[in-house]
């Protein structure tokens, strides 16, 4: 009983990433992205754009700032709440993979910034989308 408590103690006292930290988190990684005010109440439209703007970037030859917004990706995946571990997969690795298709660039191209944990997720929707798993996260 005294280890279970222990356990249960040690999750409380860790912090845990919000919703609402998930876009200061992704724009101190990324400071040259500045959203546009509407879209700070609806996470998947925010991450929808901080994914347009990372392609600008990529566009630009301008990815210095991508290995600091991996380490916020693989914060998301590792540290938050069922939510934003969702947002984080379905809403932005996904957002990029989108995006950066539909534009014509090759959204492989942001994977080797990923940390192992995101990369894991990011081959997971790769995975799904081929017809290899019947849903994101399978086996994970």
């Amino acid at each position: 009983m005294r280890i279970r408590l222990n356990i249960v103690r040690r999750h409380r006292t860790r912090t845990v990433i919000s919703k609402d930290q998930v876009m200061p988190l992704l724009m101190e990684a990324c400071p040259s992205y500045r959203p546009p005010t509407d879209d700070q109440d609806l996470l998947y439209v925010a991450l929808g754009d901080f994914a347009r703007h990372l392609l600008q970037l990529q566009q630009q030859s301008r990815t210095q700032e991508f290995p600091e917004v991996a380490r916020a990706i693989e914060r998301l995946h590792v540290e938050s709440d069922h939510y934003v571990r969702e947002a984080a997969t379905i809403g932005l690795l996904e957002g990029i993979q989108n995006v950066w298709g539909n534009e014509g660039t090759d959204p492989e191209l942001f994977v080797r910034h990923l940390l192992p944990v995101s990369a894991k997720w990011w081959q997971s929707l790769n995975d799904f989308w081929t017809g290899r798993s019947k849903f994101v996260g399978e086996g994970l």
